[in-house]
């Protein structure tokens, strides 16, 4: 099974090849992977003592960061290598002081992953919820390397838990410990016989509270808000913004804000156009008042945790179609959430909804209702913002149960 995987892994490559020149995101994928090798060799000597996280994407960064930041401090004299698959990771922190080394993962080929490991010796590796790579784990296994999967999370329709889930099955049993987000990724865990697992939560929350006890100071945004109620839309897609405009251009009270998932220039210019009311790019702050205007325009990326302090209500994209973004960056600030109905399978979100933080919205009318609501109502909006704040605290912790096993299991 090995061999066809392998195979289809060296396929896969060959066609990237192929269909990079036709798509931007492709070609970051493959010319990024060129010189990976070259660029590993320059950085690593045999002598180095390094620690290796590796994530999927930016969101699996985020997740992983706490742990990350947290073996810096505790392992000072260790190099940090922080790898990525996707280029929407790679691309927006590949200059970032967090790690030492920061680099593309390599496809997950037999020859990569001895190449990989020859070059950069990892003492510990720590991969980022989803990032199951047979040949990576099998030869970090081969060579007795401590391999953790942190935030993970589980469910019964996986392919791990069918009948020709063995493969992968094979593979989630190289790790050396597995640490969950919950106790029924536990269990099922179990069932398929791997019990070196324990329940540490999800590092997202120790991520946001990191973000709440940061300076969160963004000048041209105070002088945007005034002392004007703020809402603010993060992450937001074109289904999104479909049922967001008609409440902005028609509403006669308040501020807007608007960071949109994609910020190429078309994008931005068609939602400018849609929107009536008085609108300012972020990047025009240097040459723009923003205390005259009712509407913000976030067109650069980095910003939006910050950005959600300042938010009196929030609107998490994605939940229409492409996917609920973080909903966690906004409730850690204790204000009421606001998403699309597709949220099932987010497991932070379907609790918040629960408990009465978080706000399901199926149309317009649905969005109007709430936050005419919550403008009108300040012991309302703040009760409910207190659900989601009260939540994140109490969930707090995951990466300390992390650190405490890795320090038994790596001397410093």
């Amino acid at each position: 099974m090995n061999t066809i995987y392998s195979f289809f892994i060296s396929i896969t490559g060959m066609v990237l090849k192929v269909l990079a020149p036709i798509n931007s995101k492709l070609k970051l994928f493959v010319t990024g992977r060129k010189l990976v090798f070259d660029f590993l060799t320059e950085n690593f000597q045999h002598s180095d003592r390094t620690i290796w996280l590796h994530a999927a994407s930016l969101g699996e960064f985020e997740q992983g960061l706490p742990v990350l930041e947290t073996v810096k401090r505790y392992y000072p004299s260790h190099k940090i290598l922080l790898t990525f698959f996707s280029p929407s990771g790679y691309e927006v922190k590949k200059d970032s002081k967090v790690a030492d080394v920061i680099s593309y993962l390599p496809l997950d080929t037999v020859q990569n992953a001895k190449r990989f490991l020859a070059i950069t010796c990892p003492e510990l590796a720590i991969f980022v919820k989803y990032e199951i790579w047979p040949n990576f784990l099998n030869e970090l296994e081969k060579q007795k390397i401590p391999t953790l999967l942190i935030s993970a999370i589980f469910k019964q329709n996986q392919i791990y838990f069918k009948i020709y889930g063995i493969f992968l099955r094979n593979s989630l049993r190289r790790f050396s410990k597995i640490f969950v987000q919950n106790e029924e990724s536990k269990m099922l865990l179990e069932t398929i016989g791997y019990r070196n697992t324990e329940v540490s939560g999800d590092t997202r929350f120790d991520r946001v509270v990191e973000i709440l006890e940061g300076d969160n100071h963004l000048e041209h945004i105070e002088r945007f808000k005034g002392n004007q109620k703020c809402i603010v839309a993060g992450s937001s897609w074109v289904e999104d913004e479909a049922i967001l405009l008609e409440y902005i251009n028609s509403s006669d009270s308040g501020k807007f804000i608007i960071a949109p998932h994609t910020i190429k220039a078309e994008n931005i210019s068609k939602l400018m156009a849609s929107i009536t009311k008085k609108t300012a790019l972020y990047s025009n702050r240097k040459n723009e008042d923003f205390s005259n205007f009712d509407v913000l325009i976030i067109d650069n990326i980095g910003l939006l945790t910050k950005i959600y302090s300042y938010a009196d209500i929030a609107y998490v994209g994605g939940g229409f179609k492409t996917g609920l973004h973080n909903t966690l960056e906004p409730a850690v600030f204790g204000i009421p959430v606001i998403i699309g109905p597709n949220y099932t399978g987010f497991a932070e979100a379907e609790m918040l909804v629960k408990k009465g933080g978080l706000f399901p919205i199926r149309n317009k009318e649905d969005l109007k209702i709430l936050l005419d609501e919550f403008l009108t109502n300040d012991a309302l909006r703040l009760n409910k913002g207190t659900i989601n704040s009260e939540f994140v605290q109490q969930n707090r912790g995951a990466t300390k149960t992390i650190l405490a096993h890795i320090n038994y299991i790596l001397p410093n």
